[in-house]
């Protein structure tokens, strides 16, 4: 046995049994309380999380034979990763296993929203047909602004290229590689945020990117344009992107993660949330869905299989 994994949540099912085939104990763990998985923990020699509770000093100071802990995913902001480096345990992420998603998702989102297809889906069902009303944008010809180069900025600007479009992209930690991205300018982010049409959101939660996106980064546009964040919910303040859409800065917003989800991302009560999250709700100039850009059948085995 080259050593015992716990699942605290459920996986592509390839990820177990590649493991075992490879003479690793692995244990289903879906059902624990973190208070029961503290219990046994020291048992383990490594871990497999999404983000149903956060891997805190306290866990791994318990977990004494934790060698890993995986997070199915690309953010690791549920783990402590100073205790984590403190103790010597080695994390794993798999941001490469839903790039290609989220890309996707993204651009679907944007296209929907320029060419007004879900109010003009509403509106056809209930025997209204307004095409002038409806009229889109095309993307072609417009410049898209990419905050974070990583898998997925990289994978977003990837999919755009067939869009003729032109992509300015802002990441103080990454020098772009001219000859894969040869149509890419990379651009301080007052430069970005003031010369795009569209801007979409790459970027991880760190206390560097916690409300980034604030009523100053919306003030910097010279343009109307439209925004997209499929990255973190808390990258953005919530009040400020109200704001810019009443103030007609932002025309309009897809928006896959939300400032006031749970850790876990499983939950939302859209009837209790403020006042501007309720303003969104009742926007048609607005695209939302529930935390699932990277959520596909595809990913979820790349996912495994890349951990």
């Amino acid at each position: 046995m080259k050593g015992r994994i716990l699942l605290i949540d459920t996986l592509h099912p390839s990820f177990k049994t590649t493991l075992e085939a490879n003479d690793f104990v692995v244990d289903e763990g879906y059902n624990l309380k973190k208070e029961e998985v503290l219990l046994i923990i020291d048992q383990y020699n490594g871990v497999a999380i999404r983000s149903r509770f956060k891997i805190d000093r306290d866990f791994i100071e318990k977990a004494r034979h934790l060698k890993f802990i995986a997070r199915a995913g690309a953010g690791m902001e549920n783990i402590d990763e100073a205790a984590a480096i403190h103790f010597g345990v080695n994390l794993i992420n798999a941001p490469e296993g839903n790039r290609d998603a989220v890309g996707e998702q993204a651009i679907g989102m944007l296209l929907v929203l320029m060419n007004n297809l879900i109010r003009a889906d509403k509106e056809v069902r209930n025997g209204i047909w307004k095409r002038e009303e409806n009229r889109g944008l095309e993307l072609k010809g417009k410049t898209v602004g990419i905050i974070g180069f990583g898998n997925m900025g990289t994978a977003f600007a990837k999919k755009l290229q067939g869009f003729e479009v032109e992509i300015l992209v802002n990441d103080p930690y990454k020098k772009i590689d001219t000859n894969e991205f040869k149509d890419v300018k990379q651009v301080e982010l007052n430069e970005l945020i003031a010369s795009s049409d569209i801007i979409s959101m790459h970027v991880p939660l760190t206390e560097e990117t916690r409300y980034m996106v604030n009523d100053h980064f919306f003030k910097s546009a010279t343009k109307h344009l439209y925004f997209i964040n499929t990255s973190r919910g808390k990258v953005v303040d919530t009040n400020a992107l109200v704001n810019a859409m009443k103030s007609g800065i932002v025309k309009g917003a897809c928006i896959d993660v939300i400032e006031y989800e749970s850790t876990s991302f499983e939950q939302l009560d859209a009837s209790s949330l403020p006042e501007p999250f309720q303003y969104l709700l009742q926007s048609d100039r607005v695209v939302l869905s529930p935390h699932i850009a990277g959520w596909t059948h595809e990913s979820n085995e790349k996912i495994a299989m890349t951990m």
